[in-house]
Parts: C-alpha cells; sequence; structure tokens
C-alpha cells in the first residue's frame, strides 16, 4: 500500500492541521515565506521551520525591551530591517545554551539546522526587495567537523544483539522473561530487518503486511521525503519476517484502523517510532554495554558491509535512500579512505628479476 496506506494518508493529515495551526502565531512575513514552499516542501519540514521561527521571534520578546509587548505574530517588515548581524549572534549564543526560561543546550549541527529557516526566510524577503539587507549572511554558522569514525557493529556484536533478542535479552527475572516472550518474535523480525536492509525506523513503522512481498523477498517504503521505494531482502530477514507473521502477529486482534500493520505494539496498535528507537536501545545496551546503539548505527551497519561488499557508493546512496550522494560519501569517507589505501600497491615498482621466459 505505501504511501496510499491509511497510516500515511492520515499522517499527513495530522501534520498539515498542525502547519495550520501554527501558521496563526507566525508574522505575516514568515507566512508568506512558509507558503511560498509548500508545495515543494513536505508538512513534516514545514512544522519545524514554524516551530524555528517562533522560537526566535520568542527569544526577540524575552530579550528586547522593544519588544515586550509584542506577540509573536506582531513583527513587521520594519522589524526585520532594524535586526543587525549582532542580534543574530546572541541569538545564536542562546541557542548553544540557556537555563533561564525555554531551558535547552544545542550542539553546533543543531544550532546550523535551527538556524536554517530564519537564513532561508531573511534571503526570501531580501530576494523579493523587502528588506534592503540580511544580517544573517554577516554572521558565521558554527563549523561543523566532520566525524569519520561512525560507530558501526561487527560481526560478533551483529550476532550477540540477536542472540540477545531471541533469548529474551540476557538476565532478567522470570516475570520479565515471561513477558517479553510475547515479543519474541516481533523483536527478532524487526532487529534483523533493520540489520538486513538499513531501513530507517520511521519506515519501519509505516509497514503494512501488504507491503510485504515474499515471491520476491521485498518491502514497499514511504521514504523520509514521501517518495515510494522499493528495498530487498535476504533469506534470514524473510524466515524472520515469516515466523513473525505466522506466529505472534496471526494472534493479534488489532484496534480499529490498525486492521493492515505490519508491527504492533502490546497494545494491539501499530508500533511507534518511540518504540522502536526504545528497542534497539534497549537491546543494544544489554547485548553491547560498551557502545551507544541507536537504530542509525544498525543502518551505519548496513551500509558499511554493502560498501565493503560492492565499492559502489551510488548503490549504497540509492538503497539507504539518501537523496543526495554526497550525503552518503560524507557517512563512508572512512572506507572511501580504505579502498584508495587497498590501490596503494596494485602495481609493483620493482618486480623480481625474471629471465625472458618469465623464469627467476
Amino acid at each position: 500500500m505505501g504511501k496510499d496506506s491509511e497510516y500515511y494518508k492520515e499522517k499527513t493529515y495530522r501534520q498539515k492541521e498542525k502547519l495550520q495551526e501554527l501558521m496563526l502565531f507566525l508574522p505575516e512575513f514568515a507566512r508568506k515565506y512558509i507558503n511560498d514552499k509548500r508545495l515543494t516542501t513536505q508538512p513534516s519540514t514545514l512544522v519545524a521551520y514554524c516551530y524555528d521561527i517562533l522560537m526566535f521571534y520568542r527569544y526577540l520578546i524575552s530579550s528586547n525591551p522593544l519588544y515586550k509587548n509584542y506577540s509573536t505574530k506582531d513583527f513587521t517588515y520594519d522589524d526585520m530591517k532594524n535586526l543587525n548581524a549582532d542580534d543574530v549572534t546572541e541569538y545564536q549564543l542562546y541557542l548553544e545554551f540557556n537555563s533561564i526560561g525555554e531551558k535547552h543546550e544545542n550542539d553546533k549541527k543543531a544550532i546550523a539546522r535551527k538556524m536554517a529557516p530564519l537564513r532561508g526566510m531573511f534571503q526570501y524577503h531580501y530576494e523579493h526587495g523587502n528588506i534592503d539587507s540580511n544580517p544573517m549572511t554577516l554572521v558565521k554558522l558554527p563549523h561543523i567537523k566532520k566525524d569519520k569514525n561512525i560507530i558501526r557493529l561487527n560481526t560478533e556484536e551483529i550476532k550477540d544483539i540477536l542472540n540477545c533478542v531471541e533469548f529474551i535479552g540476557g538476565k532478567t527475572s522470570e516475570h520479565m522473561s515471561a513477558f517479553r516472550k510475547k515479543t519474541v518474535n516481533r523483536d527478532l523480525a524487526i532487529m534483523t530487518l533493520l540489520l538486513g536492509t538499513g531501513m530507517r525506523v520511521s519506515e519501519c513503522a509505516g509497514l503494512d503486511i501488504e507491503d510485504v512481498n515474499f515471491t520476491e523477498n521485498s518491502l514497499v517504503i514511504v521514504r523520509k521525503g514521501g517518495g515510494q521505494d522499493v528495498i530487498y531482502f535476504g533469506d534470514e530477514v524473510a524466515e524472520a519476517l515469516k515466523n513473525y507473521i505466522d506466529t505472534e502477529r496471526a494472534a493479534i486482534v488489532p484496534k480499529e484502523g490498525h486492521e493492515h500493520a505490519l508491527f504492533y505494539s502490546l497494545q494491539s496498535k501499530r508500533i511507534s517510532i518511540d518504540a522502536l528507537e526504545n528497542l534497539v536501545k534497549k537491546f543494544g545496551k544489554i547485548a553491547v554495554p560498551n557502545k551507544k546503539i541507536t537504530p542509525h548505527k544498525l543502518r551505519s551497519t548496513y551500509g558499511t558491509a554493502l560498501y565493503r561488499q560492492t565499492g559502489d557508493i551510488r548503490l549504497v546512496a540509492d538503497v539507504l535512500g539518501h537523496e543526495n550522494v554526497n550525503t552518503t560519501v560524507t557517512y563512508y569517507a572512512a572506507i572511501e579512505d580504505e579502498h584508495k589505501r587497498s590501490a596503494a600497491g596494485a602495481v609493483k615498482m620493482r618486480p623480481e628479476d625474471t629471465d625472458d621466459d618469465g623464469k627467476r
């Protein structure tokens, strides 16, 4: 069913509803910017943009006496024009750490992400002649160091984590073991699927039973940007999925509106993204305590294995659903370096002396 499923239709509806609600609190110029992007940007992204823009104007109200009697929707083009580079720098410092009022702490990557919609909004109005200058261009974003040391699972750790799932998570009480036996096949199917396909937990949560094709060992998934895709899985994934579908799932009486879900919670509802993330972290903490295991680490593990096997960065990008291959290159730069190093000895500069017949 993919993106035509009731789950995705309802999800999109809720996001549009939230966007409409947040737009009521935005200044007019911010609404114009958001409306300009509505035909080309996912509602979930625009919702995040609205939150980031509203946070900026709440900050101005709380920190600048000029705006103490404002609401967020009261800001005008003149207020935009009055902002300068110092205001933007101070806001970035506020984003980095604040212990008064809206308490938060953000790393450099998060600051850059929260600044992106503001920079886009000011640039949009500068290009349209609504403001004479763009203070956002005068302030540098935090420098984000690219980390090549991505945490991945090795072969033994993969075995450990799957054994942990299959044998009820190691040392637990008798009561907890009996409780968790109710979902052991589901949990094993989920972990095997994530490790065997590199899919995101959001893609996993959205799966319907109709999306599974055992004839071709394939799945129809909905990507991060809303596009539909088909991915393929191996025999181990197929076995784990069939075992879950034929046992635990077959015994479930789903709640109304959740009849098509592939994976269920103990409440007989579609399993949530949060529940999937917690499941991965729980088993990861037990089986591989020296590494902080998250769903993205399982994704990296799959991507690494695929790249080592094929050496094809574009294939990895396609299978993982990266819209831009540069994203994939960034994540797997360390392995790319290994490939380059292996080429160093491709040509022997001083081969052993041989006679004309090729003999020593």
